[in-house]
């Protein structure tokens, strides 16, 4: 791994609090859309001739549809529990030009733009979304947007980025070259895979409310002849359970439940749970092993190629 850094920022990071959105460009944007709404039962919130807005909840959309190339994760949104002029001048600080921007998206007036390291992928920073209307859960639909994993090519500048610009904490590493990163008390809202072959997304998650909810969505995903590409099974670090398919692009969809949680930061390990490896469990460096990837079962080394 590169020993190469972003130069970390001489004050206080910004404090990202969840993470809001993704996008994706698509060459066949109603066949997405049609995914997302009647595979996995995301409500349509806006749609013009190129773009379209879903939501699995109250906040606006979780995914953004646009005309293009197939580019999934084009750019990610991540709530910011603070005032965006400090935080702007407090990036500009650390060296990283940031834009101000109105027409990022209807529910989104005001908005913080900055790139990625090494990637140039656009981060979008705002302090909170309009309503999307939605008032409830349907006995499918997701109960939201969970992480996002991408292939990086120098996984320390992306954990510098990261922690020390946006306030992300670490909760574990596989070997030297996976990373999963947390800005709440969700075990990991990103998480990055050092490659030097692959590049762009690695895969998406949706959260699941439970086994039962998950093995609703499964019989709904086979009903439309969706077949799964890995488990069910469950993560090493994270400890989520766990289903990997491929949407009409071929963009890897994950969909999990049981993800570990640190509710209390000056504790410092995750929520206890039978499954557990150590007791407590306290964020760790993983051996590179099959426990690691899925403690049930069978490894899918696509998913795990570097």
């Amino acid at each position: 791994m590169s020993e190469n850094r972003v130069r970390p920022p001489g004050g206080t990071p910004v404090t990202v609090s969840k993470l809001g959105y993704v996008g994706f460009e698509t060459t066949d944007l109603d066949r997405m859309v049609d995914y997302y709404t009647n595979v996995l039962d995301f409500v349509l919130v806006e749609k013009g001739s190129d773009e379209a807005f879903l939501t699995t909840t109250f906040d606006h959309h979780s995914v953004v549809l646009k005309s293009g190339a197939v580019v999934p994760r084009s750019f990610v949104g991540y709530e910011i529990f603070e005032d965006l002029a400090d935080a702007q001048r407090r990036l500009r600080e650390a060296g990283y030009e940031t834009e101000r921007r109105s027409d990022i998206a209807p529910s989104t007036p005001d908005v913080l733009v900055l790139n990625e390291p090494l990637t140039g992928t656009p981060i979008h920073l705002f302090d909170g979304q309009s309503g999307s209307g939605v008032t409830g859960y349907t006995p499918i639909r997701p109960t939201k947007l969970g992480h996002v994993a991408a292939f990086v090519p120098d996984l320390g500048t992306f954990e510098s980025f990261y922690k020390d610009l946006l306030g992300f904490k670490w909760s574990d590493t596989i070997g030297d070259f996976f990373v999963f990163l947390r800005c709440n008390s969700d075990h990991h809202a990103a998480n990055f895979l050092e490659s030097s072959i692959k590049q762009g997304m690695h895969h998406i998650a949706y959260e699941m409310r439970d086994l039962n909810h998950l093995q609703t969505m499964l019989d709904h995903l086979a009903s439309y002849e969706y077949r799964l590409d890995w488990g069910p099974g469950r993560h090493g670090p994270g400890h989520n359970i766990f289903t990997y398919h491929k949407d009409p692009d071929g963009n890897m969809i994950e969909l999990f439940t049981q993800l570990d949680q640190i509710i209390d930061e000056s504790k410092g390990y995750f929520e206890p749970r039978p499954w557990h490896n150590e007791f407590p469990q306290y964020p760790r460096t993983w051996e590179v092993d099959a426990i690691a990837v899925n403690s049930w079962g069978p490894v899918n080394p696509d998913l795990i190629v570097h």
